[in-house]
């Protein structure tokens, strides 16, 4: 999985960048909030994003502001903040601009591993559900019904349109729906049409 990692001090860029590639992410680097905000709103946006608080240009709250508002992905990006603020307030502040989490500086490595599991497991499940949506919306364009009250002549069969055209039965039914005909004859027809030319065939095959 792509995560994006917006942390201007290089040293603690690196040691997390190690930490995440380690566990097996693809990072993508920035060292600002400009940077970070410039990949988050590209069409190849990652699923996750780490951004520091503190960051020159433009700080990780405005950059979570600025995605949030205008970004239009299926599955919003992940984003939890990275900051050595511990005040309820600022917790608060980064959360109400719309981040999904937060991790104190410094951060223990196993907290920030099962936070990103949290992430990640939100994102798959989001994933699925977009995925499921599409299914279900594409079962639904293929599925045609009639419905309510259909005008029918009692004595030929021929259906009454919204032009005031009449059609036979059979084209007003493929039409409406996805239906198709295959035509057959019952054994009740087939007696009261064909039944003299039966009867002169079984006849013959006595004989």
């Amino acid at each position: 999985m792509r995560i994006l990692i917006a942390e201007d001090d290089p040293t603690s860029h690196k040691i997390l960048k190690t930490i995440l590639e380690k566990w097996d992410y693809e990072v993508i680097s920035t060292f600002n909030g400009k940077e970070a905000l410039k990949v988050l709103m590209s069409e190849e946006s990652p699923d996750i994003a780490i951004l520091d608080w503190m960051m020159p240009g433009m700080d990780g709250v405005e950059v979570v502001k600025k995605v949030r508002a205008e970004k239009k992905r299926e599955v919003p990006i992940y984003i939890i903040m990275l900051t050595a603020l511990t005040e309820k307030s600022n917790i608060a502040e980064g959360l109400n601009a719309g981040a999904d989490d937060y991790i104190t500086k410094p951060y223990d490595r196993e907290e920030l591993l099962a936070r990103l599991n949290v992430g990640k497991r939100m994102i798959e499940l989001q994933k699925e559900l977009v995925q499921k949506i599409k299914e279900l919306q594409d079962a639904l364009d293929h599925i045609r019904t009639l419905q309510g009250i259909i005008p029918i002549c009692s004595i030929c069969h021929k259906i009454r349109t919204d032009a005031d055209s009449w059609e036979k039965l059979e084209k007003y039914v493929e039409d409406h729906s996805d239906a198709q005909f295959s035509h057959g004859i019952c054994p009740d027809c087939m007696a009261k049409y064909y039944g003299d030319y039966i009867e002169k065939d079984e006849n013959k095959d006595k004989k």
